[in-house]
């Protein structure tokens, strides 16, 4: 096998082929040091803690491995209704040399299973013997997939379990539900699940665990996915948060969902972790509690008495009482506050982000463990709008504390730099490139959000390799290269997996700083130095 850095805090590791990628991924189970494993079609992203082991020390431990070659394990059958409708149906077959009825008879006929989860919670691979299915991507991914599509890349049949960005050849639909958080295991197309197709009669699809068969609920009766706030939670405190007028996104964070891979689910969580142990810290919380992350300004009302704190992004912070009174409010300084008060939170002079914490926490819903809102899977809360309310929870351990001093954050139009490791794909690329990686200033685009920022440079990054490359996974701040060479960096909501080679990442010293980069910034790479 071959282990390639993915950043410096997880290794990509080679194996021959799909099979042993699987193998090795169980092999792996309970190594030392390792916090999770993403397998791919012929790789297994390994993210570690740098605290508990080294990087050499843990490839090491990984080539020592000794592959089980028995049988893989089965863990159920489904049956998914489909209607063979696809917008690419005629393409694929096309490409695959043969007629739509063809192509559509044979993945009928087909004995499917799902080898691994991705891109997004519910997202399975499911790959079959049927040496046919080998499909090339789209050459331009839409921007707008609909939930239920059948869709084919490569040697995998995926369904889309919400709507999202894609460029799988379209070939059907079904209404089956990829994913409900109140399912064991939520995910119908788990690893390991032997799948069959079938041509669509009704609305239904037919689960089969054992000797148990279960229908699926209606589409009606099915359970919204995304969290809301929740008055009745059992730690609430009786305040409470109104929000009066929203930014341009606010949502509920928290320090994430880790440890769900095997689902699809990526980590999500906070933008910027700093920030919000540092307003967390300020007005006593424990350091993961849940916060509000605000991209700009925003308009805050509070309803019973309580503590907060404003980290973060560095704008003007004005708390105005019922009488109309204003009061500055210092950028990290816990305050006391009324029913009645409001905080407006005005446009950052520099960052992104702010992150408001409140003494005992936001008090909301939690999806996996997490209270945290993950915008490209539609788990946990949804982003608050003017009128929403989220409660206050009631456990803060520790004493208010302020904090030291605020951070330098980034303006439109500073120059910052970010440290990265080289790849695990820098070999896709040729020596000018990497040299234009490092040796140009990107700009930060308006598109960005909290799957990636898009930058741009005057001379793209060229690849010395060309093709697809099989779907493997990818870490937080990975610097992904579309075709167009100008790249994308990963933030939280990022999919687990992807076919676009990855040049390098971000440090974990850099994530924080990356989260808070508003459009217009200017960025220089620095390539971490190693020992």
């Amino acid at each position: 096998m071959r282990i390639l850095t993915a950043s410096d805090h997880a290794l990509l590791v080679e194996a021959a082929d799909l099979d042993e990628a699987m193998r090795l991924n169980l092999a792996w189970d309970g190594v030392h040091g390792v916090v999770e494993r993403i397998p791919g079609a012929r790789t297994v992203l390994v993210r570690f803690d740098p605290l508990a082991v080294s990087a050499a020390d843990l490839a090491h431990a990984l080539a020592a491995t000794e592959i089980d070659t028995a049988h893989l394990p089965t863990t159920g059958e489904v049956t998914v209704p489909v209607r063979y409708d696809g917008e690419d149906l005629d393409e694929a077959a096309s490409l695959l040399g043969v007629s739509a009825a063809e192509l559509v008879n044979r993945h009928l006929a087909a004995d499917w299973k799902v080898a691994f989860s991705g891109f997004a919670p519910g997202f399975g691979y499911v790959v079959s013997s049927d040496p046919l299915f080998d499909v090339p991507r789209r050459s331009s991914p839409r921007t707008r997939v609909p939930a239920g599509s059948v869709a084919l890349a490569g040697q995998f049949t995926g369904v889309y379990p919400r709507e999202s960005p894609g460029g799988w050849q379209l070939i059907g639909r079904t209404d089956a539900l990829m994913w409900d958080i109140d399912r064991d295991p939520p995910a119908l197309l788990s690893p390991g699940t032997t799948v069959r197709f079938e041509q669509a009669r009704a609305q239904v699809v037919v689960s089969e665990n054992a000797d148990e068969r279960a229908v699926a609920r209606p589409v009606a009766e099915r359970h919204a996915v995304a969290g809301a706030p929740d008055p009745g939670s059992p730690d609430a405190s009786g305040a409470a948060i109104e929000i009066v007028r929203p930014s341009l996104q606010l949502l509920v964070q928290d320090a994430g969902r880790p440890g769900f891979a095997a689902l699809g689910v990526s980590a999500s969580g906070v933008a910027d972790r700093r920030a919000m142990r540092e307003a967390n810290r300020a007005v006593g919380n424990a350091t993961g509690a849940a916060v509000l992350e605000s991209v700009g300004g925003a308009v805050l009302r509070f309803r019973g008495p309580g503590v907060a704190a404003v980290a973060g992004a560095v704008g003007s912070l004005d708390l105005i009482d019922a009488d109309g009174v204003t009061r500055r409010i210092d950028h990290g300084a816990p305050f006391a506050t009324v029913d009645g008060d409001e905080l407006t939170l005005g446009h950052p002079t520099s960052g992104l982000r702010y992150v408001i914490a409140v003494r005992g926490g936001v008090a909301v819903e939690s999806a996996l463990d997490s209270r945290a809102s993950d915008t490209l899977a539609g788990l946990g809360p949804a982003p608050l709008a003017a009128g929403d309310v989220v409660c206050v929870g009631d456990r803060a351990p520790h004493p208010v504390e302020p904090i030291a001093a605020s951070r330098m954050l980034p303006a439109p139009g500073d120059l910052v730099e970010l440290e990265i490791t080289l790849g695990p794909r820098d070999d896709w690329f040729t020596a000018a490139a990497l040299a234009t990686l490092t040796g140009q200033e990107w700009t930060v685009t308006p598109r960005s959000d909290r799957v990636g920022i898009r930058i741009e440079g005057a001379v793209p990054l060229e690849r010395s390799v060309s093709g697809e490359l099989p779907s493997e996974g990818a870490v937080t701040g990975a610097i992904q290269v579309p075709p167009d060479g100008q790249p994308v960096l990963f933030l939280p909501d990022h999919p687990l997996t992807g076919g676009y080679p990855i040049i390098g990442a971000l440090t974990d010293r850099s994530l924080d700083l990356a989260g808070q980069l508003p459009p217009g910034v200017r960025v220089r790479f620095t390539v971490k130095e190693t020992s």
